[in-house]
């Protein structure tokens, strides 16, 4: 645990794929304290012509762009980590895809302990079996 969703506007390719996780991966065991064994991560590329950021295409813009959204156990990360966590994966984007769209999104995604987990028990389960 955590599980990453990540969409990328770029070509696929290996290089690109390991530059992404190594990003995440050492921001989300930084700065919010996660387990790297336990962390996944699933990038998904996109097309500049099958997105859109105000009505035109990134390919029209000339510019790339990101989302993902990151699921974590409620209560166990401070409004300050996330805040640094959000601003160095927009930095790190930055460095890896250059030319960044200010419109690409990070959502930090509390999730209730009884109500997510992972291997067939909730982190609640898991909390109290220690």
């Amino acid at each position: 645990m955590p599980i990453l969703n990540v969409k990328v506007s770029a070509e696929k390719t290996p290089e690109l794929t390991r530059q992404i996780a190594e990003l995440l991966l050492d921001l989300t065991t930084r700065i919010l304290k996660k387990k790297r064994e336990v962390t996944a991560i699933a990038i998904d590329y996109v097309s500049h012509d099958s997105w859109v950021v105000g009505g035109h295409l990134l390919s029209e813009q000339k510019k790339n762009s990101f989302y993902f959204d990151i699921k974590i156990t409620d209560e166990t990360n401070t409004k300050d980590e996330k805040a640094q966590y959000i601003r160095e994966a927009f930095a790190g984007f930055e460095r890896i895809l250059g030319n960044l769209h200010e419109e690409s999104y990070i959502y930090v995604q509390d999730v209730r302990a009884a109500s997510y987990g992972y291997g067939g028990y909730t982190q609640e389960y898991r909390y109290q079996h220690g």
